[in-house]
């Protein structure tokens, strides 16, 4: 290797970067935690998106937007700012492209929805090409480290915190049996730990049998009944002839 080679090299690791480097990660770090408090409240409240989802989106945002503050550095300080080259719109480009392929991954099932921190992970991934790309090495290995360290072990903090799980439950009436009171079934859920969210309910008719689709959401995560003990009383429920359960995740 020649000598300007590894000088060019070396221009990657000098105190300069290195300290624009400390500025992006204590930027990833506090863009993380904000997105980690969001995340628990959405997930404490049984939603969709929870902390992974959330901190991984901030805390990649946050990468994508303190880099264009120090253009002067990029490159291991190569970077001719009077260039006719514009790397901004490069990662503009990069950033759109993996948003749509993050949306492709995410599916609906019912009332349940997969594939959202599978999306943001992938967004992530974005966020730390474009460091190492324009040189910012060890930002890029502690985003890396974060994201692998979240989608390992985020779900099981997740599950240790308090939460109100919700559950989505389908059921079908047997044919020509009479309209059930939707108040007694209220009252059904709460003295099992669940609130049925208002907002939730969709009723179907279809072949003369009726059918409610509703999400249940715990009212003490450790309280509540679990889903197997629901489905068994379900099963000798008057009326039903058949139900779904299922968490609502993500």
């Amino acid at each position: 290797m020649s000598p300007s080679f590894l000088e060019q090299l070396a221009s990657y690791w000098a105190q300069p970067e290195i300290a624009v480097n400390l500025v992006i990660i204590f930027n990833l770090a506090g863009a993380l935690l904000l997105g980690l408090i969001v995340g628990y409240e959405r997930s404490y409240h049984g939603r969709a998106a929870g902390m992974r989802t959330y901190g991984m989106v901030c805390m990649a945002s946050a990468a994508l937007t303190v880099l264009c503050g120090y253009p002067e550095y990029w490159y291991g300080a190569h970077f001719a700012t009077g260039s006719g080259t514009d790397p901004t719109r490069v990662i503009q480009g990069i950033v759109t492209g993996i948003g749509f392929l993050g949306a492709g991954l995410i599916m609906k099932d019912g009332m349940s929805i997969s594939g959202l921190t599978t999306a943001a992970s992938i967004w992530s991934s974005s966020a730390i090409g474009v460091l190492v790309g324009v040189g910012f090495y060890a930002a890029a290995i502690l985003l890396t480290l974060i994201s692998a360290a979240l989608m390992m072990w985020g779900a099981k903090v997740e599950a240790r915190l308090p939460s109100k799980p919700a559950i989505a439950i389908v059921l079908r009436f047997v044919a020509g049996y009479e309209k059930p009171s939707a108040e007694v079934l209220r009252q059904i859920a709460r003295d099992r730990g669940y609130v049925i969210a208002a907002s939730s309910f969709v009723i179907s008719y279809e072949q003369q049998q009726l059918e409610w689709r509703f999400v249940a959401v715990a009212i003490d995560g450790h309280k509540s009944a679990r889903i197997t003990d629901m489905a068994d009383e379900l099963s000798r429920f008057e009326g039903v002839s058949k139900f779904q359960m299922s968490h609502a995740r993500n």
